[in-house]
């Protein structure tokens, strides 16, 4: 595994409705034996110094994997922008790793790749991309994003994609990790992937 990056704050989003699973804590879902937020809390832990879960249910058996529960400061199942924003209020390092609780797959070096592509860059967002298609809630970003955020959010907005634009951002390739951003939304999808 990749060894942790220092000055980085990771967090997993597992913040919401799952609406296309049923309305269920999507997170807590079992997949090949483990609820599928393990799975990615294990990919992420060691790629970051600092750990959050996002989760605005169940918080108590969120907290029994170990690691702080951020619920929203947002109100209303805001979205995964709203997982970003809580974390960024609460993270202590100066980056900020979001990664969503469905893809149990996801890259033992992204965050090494996104941090590459920050830093190279200048950018204040890194977000990773297969092919054409962008991934922004595999993202990290700067902490002084945070007021924009904020105001982004207060305003009802809500769409990541049309944040994420409207910064200084650069997408990072993972055209040979293609497979590792497979998500779970559906029951169907969970099943097939058994």
């Amino acid at each position: 595994m990749q060894a942790p990056h220092t000055g980085i704050t990771g967090v997993v989003l597992a913040g919401g409705q799952g609406r296309r699973m049923g309305s269920v804590d999507k997170g807590l879902r079992e997949f090949r034996g483990r609820p599928l937020a393990a799975w990615a809390i294990e990919r992420l832990a060691p790629q970051v110094d600092e750990l959050f879960v996002s989760a605005n249910r169940n918080a108590d058996i969120y907290a029994g994997f170990g690691y702080p529960v951020l619920g929203d400061l947002v109100a209303g199942y805001a979205g995964p922008l709203a997982g970003l924003h809580a974390a960024l209020t609460h993270a202590t390092r100066p980056l900020v790793a979001t990664v969503p609780c469905d893809s149990p797959f996801l890259p033992a070096d992204l965050v090494a790749r996104l941090a590459a592509g920050l830093a190279e860059s200048g950018a204040a967002i890194a977000i990773a991309r297969t092919g054409s298609q962008p991934h922004p809630v595999f993202c990290l970003c700067r902490r002084e994003l945070l007021p924009g955020l904020a105001a982004y959010l207060e305003r009802g907005e809500r769409r990541f994609e049309t944040w994420f634009r409207a910064q200084a951002a650069v997408e990072v390739a993972f055209d040979d990790e293609a497979d590792a951003f497979v998500n779970i939304n559906t029951s169907d999808e969970l099943s097939a992937l058994e």
